[in-house]
């Protein structure tokens, strides 16, 4: 979202709202529900009120590493209530002293399921554990992960520092063996420091001061902690990278441990049927070709499940896995440059994604909320989601793959308005967070494309987003890189002349980008409708009120005469995609095709996922 006109106050989206043709009785207040400890939420989602202490997040955290089995779990989620307090930046940690606060893991600070509903630059987190005795039998090792905490975190358990990380959108862990007391509940205390946009760090659009576009900040632990065994040789991720003839799979691994002399065997099952398996030293790629290979896409999105195994002498690591078949690539259809999925030229039409919720703020409240948003893009027709400034927990790629919807993954942004303020520092810090994240998420299949930079923001110069496009080409040649998301806006403007997507913002537009002779051509973002509901929207927050339409009725039809405009002179024209602005609205964005809390659908389903399968259906013709 590029615009920053607004009205201010609640009158003037209340007479918006009446004159919408909306029910004014609930224009007095949000809809609302009590949480966990009896705070009222700001804007209450179908899931606030399911969430506890007892229930937060409790599915396994990392599905394409996975190592839980039904008989006999061998994990322990620490998600649930922890000791809190918020820090000076000067106290040491408070080892051995009870907080007395408390706050639901893994809800950011400053969301009312965390019970905090406040921000603080520095925090304490304290827990007492109790570790079980299976455990550390048989020599094995005890590791504490983190899926995401914002912004730097530094670990102890008992007294030890065990692990430091910076960065709030990568996952991280520690083997705390060595830490651990022989008997008795174990002390893990973790420290944040969260300045979000007081500093030049990765924040997308968080602020502490949010306004228009920008929306509040998210800190500290925001996705599931758990602990679990492992042996001393370990695996610690595996990915599975598509051969581009479409019948075999490279299988690379990450270890952790000593990890000499030890080998991998990997098994890929199509419905419960061994269609493939290789061994070799591990840590060294495998090729595993597949009998009968299966295609991943939109249109069907079948995923292998893979079984590994990790020997080392007498000790074994399995692990369970899952991947689709698939490649993307840019070739020359009809003479001009088009996103191919599996060789065939295929429409990428997305909604911008920004992962926000009233009451978890950067997490979703529940497992079932997470998949919401991916399971109604696809219900609305569409084939692509447009992760905007964010990366999700592990289990929404696992949604996407498993949906059946494909991923442009932007970068998380540092904050806007610097860019010739930036230092030598803060830029070394933006390349090596790129390339973390690219390296966590290589082996989700929907993600089918990586956008660096969104309209310049955060980018020195024009020459960085080829920087960061060739950075990220040489981590992973396999996807699409998009070097600049509207290039035609709105910091740093201009052409980077680089990646494999010549990307444009129009609004309401669409803008009908033409492919040049290297790239692909899409519009990045466009659209953006705005409807108000009234008592759905989150409160004492202006409303950005640009496109404005009266009713559901003119916002189904006013959609779906802009996506027409795709299908009949888009297409015409050699596009290859699409990003409409936007699934749901968020806090002072009201253009959304669902409301913020999610339970008013703004728009005629029917309609627009005709228009949009339609669009698709052109799209896909040479």
């Amino acid at each position: 979202m590029t615009s920053n006109i607004m009205i201010r106050g609640a009158s003037a989206w209340i007479g918006m709202a009446v004159a919408m043709g909306f029910a004014p009785t609930a224009i007095a207040a949000p809809d609302r529900a009590a949480v966990w400890n009896g705070k009222l939420a700001p804007l209450a989602t179908p899931w606030t009120a399911e969430v506890s202490p007892g229930n937060a997040l409790s599915e396994y955290p990392r599905p394409q590493l996975a190592r839980p089995s039904l008989d006999d779990p061998q994990w322990m989620s620490l998600n649930g209530l922890w000791q809190y307090a918020a820090g000076d930046g000067q106290s040491p940690p408070p080892f051995g002293r009870t907080l007395k606060d408390r706050v639901l893991v893994p809800y950011p600070i400053e969301s009312v399921l965390s019970g905090v509903q406040k921000h603080s630059d520095f925090m304490f987190y304290r827990r007492l554990v109790d570790v079980p005795a299976a455990f550390t039998a048989h020599g094995q090792h005890v590791r504490l992960n983190f899926g995401a905490v914002a912004q730097d975190t530094t670990v102890y358990v008992n007294g030890t520092q065990v692990t430091r990380h910076t960065g709030g959108y990568t996952s991280f862990g520690a083997d705390i063996t060595q830490a651990l007391r022989p008997h008795g509940p174990q002390e893990i205390v973790v420290a944040v420091h969260a300045p979000v946009d007081g500093t030049n760090a990765m924040v997308g659009k968080q602020r502490l001061k949010p306004e228009g576009i920008f929306y509040t900040a998210a800190s500290g632990i925001w996705q599931s902690v758990w602990m679990e065994p492992v042996p001393a040789a370990s695996l610690a991720q595996l990915n599975f990278t598509p051969a581009r003839s479409l019948d075999a799979f490279t299988v690379t691994s990450k270890l952790q441990g000593d990890s000499d002399d030890a080998t991998l065997h990997v098994t890929a099952y199509a419905d419960g049927k061994s269609v493939g398996e290789a061994s070799g030293p591990a840590g060294k790629p495998l090729h595993l070709a597949i009998e009968h290979p299966r295609l991943w896409s939109p249109q069907d999105p079948f995923l292998y499940t893979f079984k590994a195994t990790l020997a080392q002498g007498g000790h074994r690591d399995e692990a369970t896995s899952y991947a689709g078949l698939r490649t993307i690539a840019i070739e020359k259809v009809g003479g001009r440059n088009r996103i191919v999925l599996n060789g065939k030229p295929t429409f990428l039409l997305a909604t911008l994604d920004q992962g926000y919720w009233p009451d978890g703020i950067y997490t979703a409240p529940t497992d079932e909320a997470l998949k919401f948003d991916i399971q109604k893009t696809r219900d609305l027709g569409f084939n692509t989601i447009r992760k905007h400034i964010k990366v999700e927990p592990a289990r929404w790629y696992y949604w996407a793959d498993r949906l059946g919807l494909m991923v442009w993954q932007d970068m998380p942004a540092l904050p806007n308005g610097r860019n010739d303020k930036l230092s030598d520092a803060d830029k070394a810090g933006f390349r090596a967070d790129v390339s973390a994240i690219v390296e966590q998420l290589q082996g989700e299949t929907s993600i089918v494309g990586w956008i660096p930079f969104n309209e310049g923001w955060g980018q020195w110069n024009i020459s960085a987003a080829a920087e960061l496009a060739t950075q990220i080409k040489q981590l992973d040649p396999s996807r699409l890189v998009d070097a600049r998301s509207g290039l035609n806006c709105c910091d740093t403007k201009g052409d980077p002349h680089a990646g494999d997507v010549y990307d444009v913002h129009d609004y309401q537009g669409p803008g009908l980008p033409s492919p040049d002779a290297e790239r692909a051509s899409m519009d990045g973002e466009h659209g953006g409708l705005t409807l108000g509901v009234p008592g759905h929207v989150w409160p004492n927050t202006p409303i950005n009120p640009y496109g404005a339409v009266k009713d559901s009725a003119a916002l189904t039809d006013g959609y779906v005469a802009n996506t027409a405009v795709l299908r009949d002179k888009g297409v015409a024209k050699g596009m290859s995609g699409s990003v409409y602005t936007q699934i749901t609205d968020v806090e002072g964005e009201h253009n959304g095709l669902f409301t913020y809390d999610r339970k008013i659908e703004k728009v005629d389903e029917t309609k627009v996922r005709a228009i949009n399968e339609a669009t698709i259906r052109a799209g896909g013709q040479p």
